[in-house]
């Protein structure tokens, strides 16, 4: 049986045009056209991903997406609308959107990027442990010996991207498009300045990183160090019995 897909989406004719072509390309899909049934319904129809409309009558879709992002198996979201405003973008991912595409779309680029997030996601980690420091991605929240630290959401969603690359370079461009929403290369230190950030909370020698690395030239790479206890990966497919390395 092909993977599930949810459609929230209450203007019909669109909602069929999607459920025709993702059917027709081996997808099993539902559609829901009132945010109020959502999370009921993506319990019951457990979707291996969700087409996410922001206008919605009942419940406004980046409410939806706040609150799918914080079920307990974490469902990928791609958010599909009209409202193409930059803040609107920023907002929807962070709040854990796995992509943003704007109306109208091309309905090949659409099923190009629904099999990429599938690809993405389908071993995502749920909880990542780098030293003393565990991250839960579901409720989103970090401990180091069991204190709770301050992650933001976009700290929060870089760390999860690299995590789903353990060991291997994850580009600046990449980084500000999948949690920045950028889709053109653009000059900017937002993800430098974040990696800073970061590691001043999870390294313990920030000046001599042990754990987020820094590819010379290209972005950065979460590695475990040889005198460092390895970074852990729990909830993926290859993760649930053993550590990862390099």
């Amino acid at each position: 049986m092909g993977k599930r897909i949810l459609i929230v989406e209450d203007d019909p004719s669109i909602a069929r045009l999607l459920r025709d072509n993702l059917v027709f390309d081996g997808f099993v899909v539902e559609h829901v056209s009132d945010g109020k049934h959502v999370l009921a319904r993506a319990r019951q129809f457990d979707p291996h991903l969700i087409l996410l409309d922001l206008i919605l009558p009942g419940i406004d879709g980046l409410e939806l997406c706040r609150r799918l992002h914080q079920e307990r198996e974490r469902i990928p979201v791609i958010i599909l609308t009209a409202r193409d405003m930059k803040e609107d973008k920023i907002r929807g991912l962070e709040l854990g959107a796995d992509d943003y595409i704007t109306k109208p779309f091309a309905l090949d680029e659409l099923l190009a990027r629904v099999h990429a997030v599938l690809r993405r996601t389908q071993n995502h980690p749920q909880r990542l442990v780098l030293g003393e420091v565990t991250i839960d991605f579901r409720s989103m929240k970090a401990v180091r010996k069991e204190q709770a630290m301050n992650l933001t959401p976009r700290e929060s969603a870089v760390l999860r991207c690299l995590s789903e690359h353990l060991g291997q370079t994850v580009t600046r461009d990449e980084l500000l498009r999948a949690v920045w929403g950028y889709h053109e290369a653009t000059l900017t230190r937002a993800a430098d300045n974040l990696i800073a950030r970061l590691r001043r909370k999870i390294e313990p020698d920030p000046h001599h990183p042990q754990f987020i690395r820094t590819a010379h030239g290209d972005g950065y790479q979460l590695t475990p160090d040889a005198e460092a206890e390895s970074p852990v990966l729990a909830g993926s497919a290859s993760a649930n019995d053993t550590t990862r390395d390099n």
